[in-house]
């Protein structure tokens, strides 16, 4: 079966899908382009037992097969639609198959609670991205064999490592979002408590690896072996998912996870060519700094009651992003969300005092440059002597409290430059910047922060703050 013909079954079988719930599904299908390269990473090639969940209509394991000395190869897939063609693809294999109609996490945790079921060579795997709530069926499950994470592909990932042989290699393709933030760490810590990376491949575009399905996440091919001894990483890029210009570099392990790093972020450096200048920016944690950041206090539909949308007496401002224009900050405005909110005994606990705030978006738009994107709110901007910042920000403050205006000037001059963006990127894949994130990044001393808050101004263009930055 050629490239031209599977992606001609895949084609057909996603044009059946019902879009509404591709999404809400995770159901996004793997070109054979993609399948060929992620099978094409295997080293060990022979007496494959192969292990392919959410399998679909079986491009991958189809691939594998064109590569690996295959004796055996299983396959989990729910959907009815898929199995009628992923039944006729594994019949081409003509090695002994078997095909699971059953929750792949859920037949798992009970093959390995009681240890049932086959233990794999390699396994390849473009996952579901849905996540699962905590209370959800699948949460629990995992929670059963010590595994806690927030989404299928994790949760499908973890599952493919427990069950694979001692040096047994796993490819798979997922979202860059587990690289970084507080909800993955349990997965990153299983992962490498078990495996070794060997590589990343990183598509720079981030239209291209599932663009028949409109998916902008940015999704990288990952490569693991069970129990592998942690040497060098390659780090491979491409555009899009033609693979043309590839370009490839070894890395040290310590590059891309920092080994005092506590989180374990995985960093992503595409080449090492920050300057002497930039790396300088880099140089001490926030609690050095004495400056703090968490997530905007704010949950607004927990003070629905004390809602106000125009401000009057005896209200304090709610300061959204949608506040901050390209004209400045413009509060109040019209909008489903309240200006402000009524003062009361449960509102003050989440309201920060008078102070000069910097604060930075949580979500990023699609059409903004940089994944970080920082403003400074004073005293003058809010005229009162409490504020509240709603959950989409992120808020630097010192205790609780505003920080001196020079520093607070200087810190968004540096989370709006370029240097800082290029640096971000290295460990986030995202448009979310998490609390964590900011606290796990390094900045320049108290000196330079005010030094380049003696020189920011609100309305300057990119190419003003990067110009700051070489003074």
């Amino acid at each position: 079966m050629n490239e031209v013909v599977i992606d001609s079954l895949r084609e057909q079988a996603n044009a059946k899908l019902d879009p509404h719930k591709k999404g809400p599904l995770g159901q996004f299908m793997t070109p054979f382009k993609i399948a060929k390269f992620m099978a094409n990473l295997f080293v060990n090639r022979n007496d494959a037992v192969l292990l392919d969940a959410g399998a679909g209509i079986g491009s991958l394991t189809v691939a594998a097969s064109k590569v690996l000395e295959l004796k055996r190869a299983e396959a989990w897939e729910v959907d009815p639609l898929m199995v009628s063609y992923l039944q006729k693809n594994l019949a081409y294999l003509g090695v002994p198959t078997e095909l699971h109609q059953r929750d792949f996490i859920l037949d798992s945790v009970d093959r390995i609670q009681f240890d049932m079921g086959t233990r794999f060579t390699h396994a390849i795997l473009n996952p579901p991205y849905k996540k699962i709530g905590a209370d959800s069926v699948h949460r629990q499950a995992c929670r059963q064999i010590g595994l806690e994470t927030v989404n299928l592909y994790t949760a499908f990932l973890a599952l493919a490592i427990l069950q694979m042989q001692l040096g047994g290699e796993i490819v798979i393709i997922i979202p860059r979002s587990f690289c970084n933030g507080p909800y993955y760490k349990p997965f990153r810590d299983l992962m490498f408590a078990q495996c070794s990376i060997d590589l990343i491949h990183v598509f720079e575009s981030r239209k291209q690896a599932f663009k028949d399905d409109d998916v902008l996440q940015e999704n990288i091919i990952l490569k693991l072996t069970r129990g592998g001894k942690q040497g060098d990483v390659i780090l491979s890029f491409s555009q899009d998912a033609l693979f043309e210009e590839l370009f490839r570099r070894l890395v040290p392990f310590d590059k891309i996870v920092d080994p005092v790093d506590p989180e374990r972020f995985i960093r992503i450096p595409k080449d090492d060519a920050c300057s002497d200048a930039d790396v300088a920016f880099f140089t001490h944690g926030l609690s050095e700094l004495g400056l703090e950041v968490c997530t905007g206090p704010v949950v607004d539909f927990r003070l629905k009651d004390w809602w106000c949308h125009d401000p009057q007496p005896g209200t304090v401002p709610c300061v959204y992003p949608h506040h901050f224009t390209k004209a400045g900050f413009e509060w109040p405005q019209k909008h489903k969300k309240p200006n402000a909110l009524f003062k009361s005994p449960e509102v003050e606990k989440w309201l920060m005092p008078l102070g000069v705030y910097v604060i930075v978006k949580r979500f990023s738009a699609k059409e903004e440059r940089r994944r970080i994107v920082a403003y400074v709110v004073t005293p003058e901007d809010t005229k009162s002597d409490l504020v509240g910042f709603e959950n989409h920000w992120n808020v630097f403050h010192i205790h609780k409290n505003g920080l001196p205006l020079d520093v607070a000037k200087g810190l968004a001059a540096f989370l709006n430059s370029t240097v800082l963006d290029n640096y971000f990127r290295v460990f986030s894949g995202h448009t979310q910047v998490n609390a964590t994130d900011l606290r796990n990044m390094k900045y320049p001393c108290l000196e330079k922060l005010s030094q380049l808050g003696r020189h920011f101004r609100h309305g300057m263009d990119q190419n003003q703050i990067d110009a700051l930055l070489s003074l």
